[in-house]
């Protein structure tokens, strides 16, 4: 069994869904693949349970009945994840702005480099961005140094969600207390592995904008993130007075 799985979150990716499975089963090391799906009425969910004749106890399905938030789906996959054997545990997107060949990479910053948690950096070497206007090319280079100001922690791209995890990091973390469900939901994550004290690397990747599909970014998302940072601070700060 492999001990690296993929946990990848679907709401009507079927333009994208076949070939990133494919893609991911074509690395030279093997990853497990796990489709966190929030009842795609596009027919997502269906064509993951085909091409399961083709990948057999390596491609694995969740369908939840409602559409209910990127983090969610995560929390939903990190859990499954730690009820089986898996060590190194990934969040990726369906739409190809993560590279699938890029996982063998974030793979080895832990496995060979020691570190607890891998990013997919946008940012660690200039803004390594395709596709994207201006416009939210700046939008998210200034997230991430606002929420950096705000939580104090050495990471460029906080906002990244290519990411892989130590499961020790997953056992750690008390997921049933993640609040955000956006944007917020990858800060979140990475600042409460920050506050934990692994260790956190970021890998240069580039981050390609999806040709397929549309994006799920909406207002109610970044304004989560704008807010959620200042909110999650605080209550860290609150929390480290009452343990003093």
């Amino acid at each position: 069994m492999s001990k690296r799985l993929v946990i990848i979150p679907t709401y009507n990716e079927i333009e994208n869904i076949e070939r990133i499975i494919r893609n991911v089963f074509s690395q030279k090391h093997l990853f497990h693949l796990l489709v966190v799906d929030d009842n795609s009425p596009d027919g997502t969910a269906e064509k993951v349970t085909e091409l399961q004749e083709t990948y057999k106890e390596k491609l694995h399905l969740e369908v939840r009945k409602n559409k209910s938030g990127l983090g969610t789906a995560y929390i939903h996959g990190f859990k499954w994840a730690l009820n089986r054997d898996y060590t190194y545990i990934f969040e990726m997107d369906a739409d190809f702005s993560h590279n699938p060949n890029d996982l063998i990479r974030l793979y080895n910053a832990c496995k060979k480099n020691g570190a607890d948690v891998s990013i997919g950096s946008r940012y660690i070497t200039g803004v390594n961005v395709i596709n994207w206007p201006m416009n939210r090319v700046l939008m998210s280079w200034l997230a991430s140094k606002y929420v950096r100001a705000i939580t104090q922690m050495d990471i460029q791209d906080t906002t990244a969600g290519f990411v892989c995890y130590h499961r020790k990091v997953l056992e750690k973390i008390d997921l049933n207390s993640i609040q955000f469900i956006g944007y917020a939901f990858q800060i979140e994550m990475k600042f409460k592995a920050y506050l934990l004290g692994f260790k956190i690397t970021e890998v240069p990747v580039i981050f390609t904008d999806r040709t397929r599909g549309k994006s799920k970014l909406s207002s109610n998302i970044i304004a989560e993130a704008v807010f959620g940072v200042i909110k999650m601070k605080l209550k860290s700060l609150i929390g480290k007075e009452v343990k003093e």
